[in-house]
């Protein structure tokens, strides 16, 4: 049963005349009459009294009346909702995001700048590596990207000037972070050594982080001595497992702060081993709405 024969159905009750509801339906009579034939033979009763002059309903009539305008009324109203919802989800700006800057910067900085109501993730750029985030904004899966960002990402040349556009938003500070034990120390510190290395938890090398921690190990003295267990493309991961004490890692502080508030992570290594990135947003320099250039002008006055 479609949608339309009940807005024909509806017509011949408000016509009570098959030729004039036909042409208020722009059908032809014909046409017209099967279509109310086959509501009745899928209803299984008669609807229509063809043996009065005007026409009339029979009581079933009646009743599947006002099933039908009670269907069309809501059928008109969801409409009317998508509509407005797809106007909205136009205006939205798409943002593609690590996971950890999602679960941690995102939600925060929409509020502080206003932004809610216009910018939204998207969920799938949480599982992107590095690089991905890049190739999403040059084929628009995104119109803009939420990073880290540093001088030791071996592909930074991409970033180029004449092709995207990008703010800094903020610093983020990336600590060594441990397991607590009973006595409330570190169960897991930097440096180690050649007969004991550290067991660490460590971050996927295509990823934003692992190169900005590895060139961090390669400034500081002493040595530090490693023994890497797996690799990680989220931070969120990274976290479970040095919570479940299979080692230390690295995390970004606003993720590991409340856990080593209530003592269950302690720092792995002083202030020494602690990695510096900025979180940036990136946009095409040649963004493909009116819309993102409208905001990314507003961002810039707010961040100038």
């Amino acid at each position: 049963m479609e949608v339309r024969w009940l807005e024909d159905f509806m017509a011949l009750a408000k016509t009570r005349h098959f030729s004039r509801a036909a042409e208020m339906q722009h059908v032809s009579q014909p046409t017209f009459s099967r279509r109310i034939k086959l509501l009745e033979d899928t209803m299984g009763a008669t609807l229509i009294n063809r043996q009065t002059l005007p026409l009339s309903l029979t009581p079933a009539g009646e009743v599947f009346l006002d099933m039908c305008e009670r269907i069309t009324r809501d059928v008109r109203d969801t409409r009317e909702h998508i509509t407005a919802l797809e106007a909205d989800a136009a205006t939205r700006i798409s943002v593609g995001s690590t996971q950890g800057l999602f679960s941690h910067f995102f939600a925060g900085w929409v509020e502080q700048t206003g932004l809610r109501e216009h910018l939204e993730i998207n969920l799938k750029s949480t599982n992107w590596i590095g690089e991905d985030f890049l190739d999403a904004l040059d084929n628009g899966e995104v119109d803009m990207v939420l990073c880290y960002w540093h001088d030791d990402l071996p592909w930074k040349y991409r970033l180029d000037k004449s092709r995207y556009d990008w703010l800094t938003l903020a610093d983020e500070q990336v600590t060594p972070f441990s397991i607590s034990q009973e006595s409330g120390a570190p169960r897991f510190t930097l440096p180690g050594s050649l007969e004991q290395p550290v067991p660490v938890i460590a971050y996927h090398p295509r990823g934003f982080l692992a190169s900005a921690i590895l060139a961090q190990l390669g400034r500081t003295q002493p040595q530090a001595h490693l023994l890497p267990l797996n690799e990680n493309t989220h931070s969120a991961s990274v976290k479970a497992l040095i919570k479940q004490g299979f080692g230390m890692g690295w995390l970004p502080y606003r993720m590991g702060e409340k856990s080593e508030h209530f003592g269950q992570l302690q720092r792995a290594g002083d202030e020494r081993w602690d990695v510096h990135v900025d979180i940036r947003l990136i946009r095409l320099r040649q963004p493909r709405t009116e819309d993102t250039l409208n905001l990314w002008n507003e961002l810039v006055k707010q961040y100038a």
